[in-house]
């Protein structure tokens, strides 16, 4: 199951790569198509924004599992003692807890533009539905990693981060 979980972390991590490469194109194409051509577009603002949300969302179970979340690590350098793992436990309690409560309530959010048909206030009329899909989606997909990351942490111990050579060694 824990593979499953790093799998699909990956992917959506990789999803959310192309999806950022995609804004820069469109981004890229809006400036030249607005500032040499003076034929702006409609869709390039509203495709990226919606684009960049579901980017955000999915990215974050990747960013979890490879450890590239803001860690403070001074009092609890050594990854191998019992005060670590706790921390380390608590860190993802509290990772959990939020997930979930922002799924619960996302999912709410989600459902009643669904089921009303909200739409955005552009000339496209996106479906609310789309955007707001990715909250709970993503925090899901959040709190399924952090589980995996809590199993990880108490059956095989705490990963350890690539570490950043120091510049000195680089001279």
């Amino acid at each position: 199951m824990i593979r499953l979980i790093d799998t699909t972390s990956e992917l959506t991590g990789k999803l959310a790569a192309w999806m950022f490469f995609a804004i820069g194109l469109f981004v890229t194409y809006e400036v030249v198509m607005r500032y040499v051509f003076t034929l702006p577009t409609i869709w390039v603002d509203e495709v990226s924004r919606v684009l960049q949300i579901w980017a955000t969302f999915l990215a974050a179970g990747f960013v979890l599992k490879h450890r590239d979340m803001i860690t403070i690590e001074v009092a609890f350098k050594d990854p191998t003692t019992l005060a670590r793992k706790l921390v380390e436990t608590f860190a993802l309690l509290a990772i959990l807890l939020f997930s979930a409560v922002t799924c619960w309530y996302g999912f709410e959010l989600w459902f009643k533009a669904t089921r009303l048909g909200h739409t955005s206030d552009s000339f496209l009329a996106t479906p609310k539905w789309l955007t707001h899909a990715s909250v709970w989606i993503g925090f899901g997909l959040l709190f399924v990693q952090a589980l995996a990351e809590g199993v990880r942490i108490w059956t095989r111990g705490i990963p350890e981060k690539d570490r950043e050579v120091p510049l000195e060694d680089l001279q």
